[in-house]
């Protein structure tokens, strides 16, 4: 296996002997862009940017067309969080949250002290279908990681692990002042046996099973513990740094157990607004709506996701001035 360093790509793997597979996601401009458009506070910068690359090994897995949408709704401080990938590269995301709540939070809050009572909506958006899928979980877990694991436990009964890190980090260019700038990075790893009966289901506690029911009590399988323990003892510096290429990592988690690597998927920043879309969806409302929307003498649109703004001309629905 080569060692190539590379950022925004998620490489997929397989460790047969464990009988797993996995994908390392590591994400430096495409995160930082995303982040840098809202200039968030630093813990929402953070849990957004865990949520992008949550939603990035999530969707990678998937052979499909269309968008990947992930959603954390909450009473808490941060109150509404998405993310959204779009094949075959495109990623957003965006939070709303209260200012003066998330300034009283603490350093490295945990997410029930900065999402409450909430929950996580996983959507499948196919582009040949118009039929969606989603699955629910709710945010009961100090971090997104755990909640990730209980998503995948009662969605699809597959053993599971997800390892994320997001950090703000000094970035140094040669002729250039350092500067600060957000990375992340992410691993999963899925158990996969042929023998679907190597798999031992644990029920989330109340659970759905019905009282009395009989529980699975075996032990779990050695090999799934084994992948399982490698993929969580990878640390955060590890994941963010970017001196360790995805198959370096690989190499230092699944050492001696003949790790394969496939084809990398690029990541890259990419928000869907536009002029034109903007002025169609503005041409749908009715005369009276769009006078409500006048504001200064021209309708000003902000998009949520990458923070671009607009103006139109309230009249003809023509761009006003420049997009910034």
């Amino acid at each position: 296996m080569s060692i190539e360093a590379g950022d925004d790509l998620v490489l997929p793997f397989s460790v047969e002997a464990l009988d797993v597979r996995g994908r390392v996601a590591r994400m430096g401009a495409a995160l930082d862009d995303i982040l840098r458009k809202h200039d968030y506070p630093k813990a929402v910068s953070r849990l957004l940017g865990e949520a992008v690359l949550l939603n990035v090994l999530f969707a990678t897995a998937l052979k499909l067309e269309g968008r990947v949408i992930l959603q954390l709704q909450s009473d808490g401080p941060v109150s509404l969080l998405v993310t959204d990938f779009t094949t075959p590269d495109g990623l957003r995301g965006y939070a709303r949250f209260d200012e003066d709540a998330v300034a009283a939070l603490p350093e490295a809050p945990t997410l029930k002290e900065i999402a409450g009572t909430g929950t996580m909506a996983l959507t499948i958006d196919p582009t040949m279908t118009s039929r969606r899928y989603q699955g629910v979980v709710e945010l009961d877990a100090d971090t997104l990681e755990e909640v990730a694991h209980a998503y995948f436990m009662r969605s699809e009964q597959i053993p599971t692990l997800i390892r994320l890190a997001v950090a703000e980090t000094l970035e140094r260019r040669p002729g250039e002042e350092p500067r600060r700038v957000w990375r992340g990075g992410g691993v999963t790893v899925q158990f996969l046996p042929e023998a679907s009966d190597r798999i031992v289901i644990r029920d989330i506690d109340p659970g759905d099973a019905p009282e009395g029911a009989a529980r699975d009590e075996r032990a779990e399988d050695d090999a799934w513990v084994e992948a399982a323990a490698r993929a969580k003892s990878a640390q955060d510096h590890e994941l963010v740094d970017p001196g360790i290429s995805a198959e370096r990592l690989l190499l230092r988690l699944f050492n001696e157990r003949d790790v394969r690597v496939f084809d990398a998927f690029t990541l890259s920043a990419d928000c869907h607004c536009s002029t034109h879309r903007i002025k169609t969806m503005l041409g749908q409302f009715a005369d009276d709506d769009r006078a409500s929307m006048v504001e200064d003498g021209v309708i000003k649109v902000t998009c949520e996701f990458c923070n671009t703004h607009y103006r139109f001309d309230p009249d003809t629905l023509e761009p006003v001035g420049e997009t910034h």
